[in-house]
């Protein structure tokens, strides 16, 4: 009897998946005021079983649409996708990124709302109806270890960005030939997003990228690809196929590293220790708030957040803008406190060089609530349930990474904070590397005492000399390990970028100031590979 009672867009759903491979769902969006579209994989099992499935989103690349037909006709994603879902237990809803205002028709647009001068509509929130909608239509498995992104070109930054917008959300990512940049945040506070910037968003998610050998901007994927391998927190694989067109390939294979999430239960634990990044004034990730008093473009990270404290930071551009302009940035930590109990709270301000510190009282929900600047800070909670603190080494560089010269001796600028309020004492601290284009030339010293939030500067004892080969910048990793407590270790990379022995000159160098000039410019042919030189006139100044 109760099975009579199913909704209605059950019964359909279940009927269409023994017909054709996928339906064409919609359902009511407040964020774009409009009925929006989806295309529904269903898996072949779907309407004769009572099992829950996960999802994949999947998200389309420029031109295209939810159909996914723009780019090979229809004759090989969905095909691809409708095979894999019909003998294996997963959802996949392929979600519709048009914006009426950026398309000339059905297919012929910029979707997602990404241009610079965008910010109407907000796509990270829309994801977050889609998923409700979906989930409250469908038998869904509704964690974040079961839910996953999907996508090619502009669908592969999509995935890229928002599973990095919401790692609490979405426990898995994979991109096909993804775009490399393009830009986000509130209208009139667009800042550009290069995913290859923001890793370590991604230092919980389980991540994959695809690429064409022969598409036309390879180039930006080996630099996206090389971001992530550098990154030894984030579980990342990478698959090259031997093709030439701007397509999503390996789509089986893919969809199968998806159901190796789908089966990780460490997706479904809430991180110790956790960084992110966002374009926005106001957000919440793992249940944190922030909210920046700022106007102007901006990025905010969280930085090693742990119960014990944080890392806080801003800058107007990445990788190495200076700080933001904004009045203040106010900050609301998760439940993880005694309600009511009083913390002591060591605040190290960056741009100050000095450390400030007062009580504040967890509020009945067990939050701490921070108001600080935006001129980058550290922060540690001392009190019922913050644990231990470990010493916390301070940004080396504001810039990226460092970018040393080859063959010369350079001392690492090597700092150390105390985020306790107590003295920390006999710290033992150890320099090493794997990589043979390093040097240790001087890599350990002791620390009898730092005193309360204070700075020890250990950048005398630790000299390094790196080496390098010819044409461009070559990667190296230098290991950090704090000794502290008699037995306590702390570990923290240092990455750096070699310069190359010898830099080629460049091609040409011309101050416009207001002048004009033209310059031979490689220009590749699309989806096809290939290219020629053609002739480009520039005014600038």
């Amino acid at each position: 009897m109760r099975s009579l009672l199913l909704p209605l867009a059950l019964v359909l759903a279940g009927l269409l998946s023994a017909e054709q491979p996928y339906c064409d769902r919609s359902h009511d969006s407040r964020v774009f005021g409009e009925t929006r579209r989806y295309r529904l994989f269903l898996p072949g099992d779907y309407s004769t079983s009572s099992k829950r499935y996960p999802v994949v989103y999947y998200f389309h690349g420029h031109s295209d649409r939810y159909t996914l037909e723009k780019y090979d006709g229809g004759l090989d994603t969905v095909p691809r996708i409708s095979a894999f879902v019909a003998s294996h237990d997963v959802i996949v809803v392929a979600a519709d990124g048009y914006v009426a205002r950026d398309y000339t028709g059905f297919y012929g647009g910029t979707p997602y709302d990404v241009r610079p001068s965008g910010g109407e509509f907000d796509y990270g929130q829309y994801l977050l109806e889609l998923i409700q909608h979906v989930d409250s239509t469908y038998r869904t498995l509704s964690s974040r270890r079961y839910r996953a992104t999907s996508g090619l070109s502009m669908g592969g930054f999509m995935s890229l960005y928002l599973s990095a917008r919401f790692p609490d959300l979405v426990g898995s990512a994979s991109a096909f030939n993804p775009g490399p940049e393009f830009y986000v945040g509130e209208k009139g506070r667009r800042s550009l997003w290069r995913p290859k910037d923001h890793v370590l968003s991604h230092q919980h998610t389980m991540i994959r990228l695809i690429r064409a050998s022969g598409d036309y901007i390879s180039q930006y994927h080996e630099e996206t690809r090389n971001a992530y391998a550098m990154a030894p927190s984030v579980e990342f694989e990478y698959r090259q196929d031997e093709y030439h067109r701007h397509w999503a390939t390996s789509i089986a294979e893919t969809l199968d590293f998806h159901m190796r999430a789908f089966a990780n239960p460490a997706l479904d634990t809430v991180p110790a220790e956790w960084n992110y990044t966002s374009p926005f004034r106001d957000f919440s990730v793992w249940d944190y708030r922030l909210s920046a008093e700022s106007t102007q473009p901006a990025l905010l990270y969280l930085q090693h957040v742990t119960q014990g404290g944080l890392g806080l930071q801003t800058r107007r551009w990445t990788p190495d803008g200076p700080a933001a302009t904004c009045s203040a940035v106010n900050l609301v930590t998760a439940p993880l406190y005694r309600p009511g109990s009083d913390y002591r709270v060591l605040d190290y301000s960056a741009a100050e060089g000095k450390s400030d510190e007062r009580s504040i009282q967890a509020d009945r929900e067990g939050r701490l609530r921070i108001q600080v600047d935006c001129g980058g800070h550290e922060l540690s909670f001392t009190g019922p349930g913050a644990g231990q603190h470990s010493p916390v080494l301070l940004p080396v560089t504001t810039r990226d990474v460092l970018r040393p010269l080859p063959g010369k001796v350079v001392t690492l600028p090597i700092r150390v904070f105390n985020p306790r309020v107590t003295a920390m004492t006999d710290l033992r601290a150890e320099l090493s590397s794997t990589y043979p284009t390093v040097e240790i030339l001087h890599g350990s010293t002791k620390v009898k005492e730092i005193a309360p939030g204070k700075v020890a500067n250990l950048s005398s004892s630790f000299q390094v000399r790196f080496t390098s080969g010819e044409g461009d910048y070559a990667h190296a990793r230098v290991t950090l390990k704090l000794i502290f407590d008699g037995y306590s270790e702390a570990v923290q990379q240092i990455d750096v970028l070699v310069a190359p022995e010898k830099m080629p000159p460049p091609v040409d160098v011309a101050v416009l100031d207001g002048k004009t000039k033209t310059f031979p410019v490689f220009r590749q042919r699309g989806n096809q590979g290939g290219g020629e030189s053609v002739q480009r006139t520039v005014t600038e100044g």
